[in-house]
């Protein structure tokens, strides 16, 4: 029962204590247990912590509190709508992705099952709006968006924001990644000022504390582990490898019986799907995620991901932020990431929320320098495979030596790694989430993601 008793000591009602315990959580985390307090007053907050720490739960648990609360009789803080109809729009949680969007939803329903009284939908673009708008008719007290549909249905006039008493911008920093910075500033025009605001985010640019300091009003600050990366629970190994061998090695580690349930990261989307198919080849079941995929195929392949009827999940690094499924064995960089950051996101989605977990890293000549780059954010060398790995003997000494002190370094690496590094002194986080292509300006970057991908909403 400590886990209700911790739970109990924040102020959390017996429906939510119940909910708590049934999904299976022992404790709060740090994230969790210096949020929901300020949260329950009203307070304006901002969050930062890493992938895998519970920032989803540290606001939705609250929330559900809140409107718990309001609905009899109570009315929010920031509220001044206390004749409002029931069923406005009373909060607003915005998402860069859609599997992210949806998986919030779940935490919803899930953390809000014995309320049934608090309803949640989820609206988000490439799918039909037709059961969005009439689910809205119908009226809902929390609604999960990514920005692009929400400013859909605001223009057709099926979405008013005028009596929002919450507004949650989480995993803030992806929305500035993917150029959604301008559609939020759009959308907090359909906003009454006198509202809650939460901004949750992995890592903390310059220009997310801009934002914050532009929508908060006094907000605190709640900083876990800040710009120090928390990985010692995750064993890390390297393997140094030739890009064609990779696969190879792939394949041998997968059919390993101890990797029970494995994601796979793959550079591009063309990348993943080579992988997947060259391992149904070997007759290892596999599916790809990424932003070529339509909603349902992605939606799909998450849920047998997550169910167990596929073992290995392939994603790209943008389709990969939705992704929170416990018991995740192995992350495996098939590439390695170009922004280091990345790094510590992916190998988060095992060892989530403080459990143990193995990320293995694919490495070959090119990457050297990327390695380099996140053993130095991360304060630690990465053990080479070579020394600590009992199996794939054979395998590893079949592939050549890559020195990782020294690599060898062709005319076109040199080239390819100087301009990496050009534009990782102008801006290291403006990178492409579609493609992994660098950019040296925010409106650079905005204008290839129109042209080349026509945004993800």
């Amino acid at each position: 029962m400590s886990n209700q008793a911790a739970f109990h000591n924040l102020g959390l009602n017996a429906h939510l204590q119940r909910a708590i315990h049934e999904a299976g959580y022992v404790d709060p985390t740090p994230i969790q247990s210096q949020t929901i307090p300020p949260i329950l007053e009203g307070r304006d907050l901002v969050g930062c912590a890493q992938t895998g720490t519970g920032k989803t739960a540290a606001f939705a648990l609250p929330i559900l509190q809140l409107l718990s609360t309001n609905s009899k009789g109570k009315y929010h803080p920031k509220s001044k709508l206390n004749s409002r109809p029931k069923k406005n729009i009373r909060v607003l949680v915005l998402s860069p992705t859609r599997e992210l969007a949806i998986q919030i939803g779940d935490f919803f329903s899930k953390y809000g099952q014995f309320n049934t009284k608090v309803t949640n939908t989820v609206i988000f673009g490439g799918v039909s709006q037709n059961k969005q708008v009439t689910t809205l008719k119908s009226g809902v007290d929390i609604l999960i968006a990514t920005p692009g549909r929400l400013l859909d249905l605001i223009g057709q006039g099926f979405i008013s924001l005028r009596h929002i008493e919450i507004l949650v911008f989480d995993e803030a920093d992806r929305m500035l990644d993917m150029g959604f910075i301008h559609d939020v500033r759009r959308i907090m025009k359909n906003i009454s000022s006198l509202h809650q605001t939460m901004l949750f985010s992995a890592t903390m640019p310059k220009e997310i504390v801009k934002l914050a300091k532009d929508f908060l009003n006094n907000p605190v600050n709640v900083s876990v582990t800040p710009n120090q990366p928390t990985v010692e629970k995750i064993g890390q190994t390297v393997y140094f490898v030739a890009k064609n061998e990779k696969q190879s090695l792939l394949l041998s580690i997968v059919k390993n019986p101890k990797v029970s349930r494995a994601l796979v990261f793959s550079r591009t989307k063309h990348g993943a799907n080579k992988i997947v198919k060259k391992l149904m080849q070997a007759g290892v079941e596999a599916e790809p995620i990424h932003g070529n995929k339509s909603q349902n195929a992605r939606q799909k392949a998450l849920k047998n991901f997550r169910d167990g009827n596929t073992r290995i999940l392939v994603a790209t690094d943008i389709a990969a932020r939705g992704i929170d499924v416990l018991n995740i064995s192995h992350v495996i960089q098939f590439d390695l990431p170009n922004v280091s950051e990345t790094y510590v996101h992916r190998i988060g989605r095992t060892g989530r929320a403080g459990a143990g977990g193995i990320a293995i890293t694919f490495c070959d000549f090119e990457e050297l320098p990327l390695l380099r780059d996140i053993e130095k954010l991360i304060q630690m060398k990465i053990s080479d495979a070579r020394n600590s790995s009992k199996g794939n003997k054979k395998l590893l000494h079949s592939m050549p030596q890559i020195n990782r002190s020294k690599p060898v370094k062709s005319e076109k690496m040199m080239n390819q790694s100087s301009r990496k590094n050009q534009l990782k002194k102008v801006n290291p986080s403006l990178e492409c989430r579609q493609c992994s292509r660098l950019f040296g300006s925010q409106m650079a970057m905005l204008q290839h993601i129109k042209a080349k991908h026509n945004s993800v909403s």
